[in-house]
């Protein structure tokens, strides 16, 4: 099975860095000329277009140590306290909430529902995935101690993520449980759970190594920043979690074209055997961060209606 065409054309146009041996600063300077593309206007031939039914914006969000920012989604015309979705967006040394305006202002228009997107702090040198785990749990709980202010029901919370930032909402949903904060569900697309040295110890790893939108060589690069010598792996690693009952249900999404599809189907079957409620579907033909580029993966559209229909059915009774 191949990748869809718009992928495979995509990656013709582009040229691969050396990953193992890019310095510091060009890891910086490609960083930042990625995000430009991918908050770009024309990039949303690929990344799609979003609702014109809601609200889409940028809000400073101060925190007693740091500042971080969200990018809010609302509908348009509302004057109930909706649901909340704490979205946390991929890429991990890379990346921005705007690739995410697609999925999340359709979101925020179909359930309906606050959409809040962490703009959390990217793996870098001396900034590991623990900073961006943190950012995201720190958003989460102070957007539910806070409902007056963001117009949110705190009894109907769920998070999303899609891959590194499935790491974030899978340990979000752990510390959520562990902090008596309740959670009605978590979304995680195209989840990276296992950064310990198992990481690499899977049938997808092999068979998809060399795969369009993810190499293992990139996974190399990421695990190396997210967990730097001498720290924990487990502590970053929800596949590896001391336990896994008691947590919200979960929709577990994998495309099959992709090196991370079994850390997903590990993961399911890990919360599966704690007694947590999961849901798994699989994308076959789908690469991954698919869900990211409706524009050249039509499987993108059938991902945002099982994610639309499973928020659907937890956040709105």
């Amino acid at each position: 099975m191949t990748a869809p065409l718009g992928i495979r054309l995509l990656q013709t146009l582009r040229k691969e860095p050396d990953w193992s041996t890019m310095p510091d600063d060009e890891l910086a300077a490609f960083r930042e000329a990625e995000n430009r593309r991918r908050a770009s206007t024309l990039i949303r031939v690929v990344t799609g277009f979003p609702s014109r039914g809601v609200t889409i914006g940028w809000e400073p969000f101060p925190l007693p140590d740091r500042s971080l920012q969200v990018r809010v989604y609302r509908p348009a015309q509302t004057h109930a306290r909706l649901p909340l979705v704490v979205h946390v967006h991929g890429g991990g040394f890379v990346g921005t909430a705007v690739q995410s305006d697609w999925v999340n202002s359709h979101l925020a228009a179909q359930l309906p529902a606050v959409v809040v997107s962490v703009e959390h702090r990217l793996l870098a040198p001396g900034v590991p995935l623990s900073a961006a785990v943190d950012d995201g749990w720190d958003v989460l709980r102070h957007v539910v101690a806070n409902p007056a202010r963001w117009g949110i029901d705190p009894a109907r919370v769920a998070v999303f993520g899609e891959s590194a930032g499935s790491v974030v909402a899978a340990l979000s949903a752990i510390r959520a449980r562990d902090s008596d904060l309740a959670l009605r569900a978590q979304v995680l697309v195209n989840p990276c759970v296992d950064l310990t040295t198992t990481a690499f110890d899977y049938a997808s790893m092999r068979e998809h190594a060399d795969s369009p939108t993810l190499t293992v060589p990139q996974l190399h690069l990421f695990r190396r920043l997210a967990v730097p010598s001498g720290t924990d792996a487990r502590a970053v690693s929800p596949l590896h979690a001391d336990s896994l009952s008691d947590l919200p249900p979960a929709l577990v999404v994998v495309p099959t074209l992709d090196p991370v599809a079994d850390h997903g189907r590990a993961y399911a079957r890990r919360l599966r055997d704690a007694g947590t409620t999961v849901q798994l579907t699989e994308h076959p033909g789908a690469t991954h961060a698919f869900l990211s580029m409706p524009g050249v993966v039509p499987h993108a559209k059938a991902a945002r209606a099982e994610i639309t229909g499973f928020l659907h059915g937890r956040l709105t009774a």
